[in-house]
């Protein structure tokens, strides 16, 4: 007698699961990114208007500093706007974002105060939250670039600090002990407490002297 054929089980696929690039389309890690990056190219322009400021008012080697930190901040742009390309495979349109961008306006210390706010921001709250969203959604190498930028931002703000606190007392070319005191046009380098007034060797005027940071 033939024996009956039991009928098969069928067994449902399991439900596909959104793949890696549309999963961080739809993330806050993105988002994120997006304002990093806006903010990155804001931080860049700003230190350029300062780095005028400082030209303006007697501090050529002060500007070479800030022309310094501009490039940095744009650096730190151009890594968080290729990381979005790196996890979206392809262009991505228009990132809606929504942020707080400082339009400020002030004389040079002014300037760099309201700077070493925004680094202090970045560094200590806006880039480890940025990271700890990051690792939380699966992104750790994009956490980790967060936590590299913040460390950065970090650096800047005790320079900046230094920076400040030395053109407050007006003692930014005059310490308490001998220094290298070199001047940024010539080359030319002295040993003492208080810079030149004029270097010795080209004329040019105190501000072209490189000055030491301590960062503190």
């Amino acid at each position: 007698m033939p024996t009956k054929k039991q009928p098969q089980k069928t067994t449902k696929p399991a439900p596909s699961k959104p793949s890696a690039l549309s999963s961080f389309d739809k993330s806050k890690t993105k988002e994120n990114l997006a304002r990093a990056f806006a903010g990155e190219c804001q931080d860049g322009a700003r230190y350029q208007f300062i780095a005028q400021q400082c030209m303006e008012q007697g501090y050529p080697y002060l500007q070479t500093i800030f022309k310094t930190f501009a490039k940095n901040e744009m650096a730190h742009a151009k890594t968080f706007y290729q990381l979005v390309f790196e996890h979206t495979g392809k262009s991505t349109g228009n990132i809606k974002i929504t942020g707080g961008y400082p339009f400020e306006c002030g004389d040079l210390k002014t300037s760099i105060l309201d700077s070493i706010q925004t680094e202090v921001e970045q560094s200590q709250n806006v880039y480890p939250g940025f990271a700890k969203t990051a690792r939380q959604e699966g992104y750790a190498d994009i956490a980790h670039k967060f936590e590299l930028v913040a460390s950065v931002e970090d650096t800047h703000h005790r320079i900046l600090r230094h920076i400040l606190d030395k053109l407050k007392s007006g003692k930014l070319y005059k310490s308490n002990s001998d220094e290298n005191w070199k001047c940024n046009n010539c080359g030319y380098v002295c040993t003492c407490k208080t810079c030149w007034t004029k270097c010795p060797s080209c004329d040019m005027p105190q501000g072209y002297a490189q000055f030491n940071i301590e960062l503190k």
